[in-house]
């Protein structure tokens, strides 16, 4: 008999060993990084439409793909290059979201100017965090994934509608939308448990 209390967790993250890891290990964890923004951006903006899941299992070979999702290398990928991912099954070869992942590379260049793609994203935290008791309260949009999505739109990048961005906020821990009871709840250390 296990004597130890069973972690609580959303639903999402029980139904497959991947999302399990991702969900102990990375979700809702605080990422400032270019780079690993730049993923995390990347990486929402193939799964739209998919599961999370999918985008797990093909992550390794995105990042093979997608130069370990470094911007610069990402930007001054070629045409050919390009054409050869529409080969790779290892990824999801949809020719809008590749050519996007190019173009939101050379967006994201162009945001260095203007303190980076750290200092643009988080600018859109919210005041407040959902409280969510169950997976039914947590919302798929905010009026700062509304916001965010509108921006970055300016700035020249693409599939980032708000509930994309809602994902990517959720990811990074801009927002805490762990539920109440799970063991992971506040783990991001900008919101209270």
């Amino acid at each position: 008999m296990n004597s130890q209390p069973e972690l609580v967790r959303t639903p999402w993250a029980t139904t497959h060993p991947l999302l399990l890891e991702y969900y102990d290990t990375e979700w809702g964890t605080p990422i400032y990084t270019e780079q690993g923004l730049f993923e995390r951006l990347s990486l929402e903006a193939f799964q739209a439409g998919l599961s999370w899941l999918t985008i797990l299992k093909k992550r390794p070979a995105f990042r093979d793909a997608f130069h370990d999702f470094d911007p610069d290398q990402v930007a001054a990928m070629k045409d050919k290059e390009l054409d050869r991912l529409m080969l790779n099954p290892a990824i999801i070869r949809n020719r809008q979201k590749i050519v996007a992942t190019r173009n939101n590379a050379r967006a994201t260049i162009e945001l260095r100017g203007d303190g980076g793609l750290s200092t643009f994203l988080w600018s859109f935290k919210p005041e407040v965090t959902p409280c969510p008791d169950t997976a039914s309260d947590v919302p798929t949009t905010s009026p700062e994934s509304l916001a965010l999505s509108k921006a970055l739109r300016k700035r020249g990048f693409s599939f980032v509608g708000p509930t994309t961005m809602y994902a990517l906020m959720e990811a990074i821990g801009m927002v805490d939308t762990h539920i109440m009871s799970s063991h992971r709840r506040g783990v991001s250390g900008i919101w209270p448990r």
